[in-house]
């Protein structure tokens, strides 16, 4: 996930770069290697505004599983694995991943219940 953009106050090196962070981002280290950047390509509707993101304390946020997509077995060697493709959802962005399907039953048990998260 990506937030931003923000303007670079300074070089350190050749592969570092301090930022402008707004003061609601002030736990957040503004010195970032330059692999985390990315190209801003200037679309205002892609900005997520910092206030809206939901950053807990420990700088991580929150990804809700939504819904059971899919699913299939893996034969390994000596057993095989089910796994499920869940839809995942956070404030602004919604993404799908393979999780091994024990964990997701033990972790979120009413997708298996209901498909879906209750309203």
């Amino acid at each position: 996930q990506s937030i931003g953009p923000y303007r670079i106050s300074k070089r350190i090196d050749n592969i570092a770069y301090e930022l402008e962070l707004p003061p609601e981002l002030r736990v957040v280290h503004p010195v970032f290697h330059i692999s985390m950047f990315k190209k801003c390509m200037g679309d205002p509707s892609l900005i997520i505004p910092t206030k809206n993101i939901g950053i807990k304390d420990n700088l991580s946020y929150e990804e809700i599983p939504v819904q059971i997509l899919d699913h299939q077995v893996h034969k390994l060697r000596t057993k095989e694995v089910a796994s499920v493709k869940v839809l995942w959802r956070n404030q602004f962005v919604e993404k799908t991943t393979w999780e091994v399907e024990e964990d997701m039953k033990k972790r979120y048990p009413y997708l298996f219940t209901f498909g879906e998260i209750p309203n």
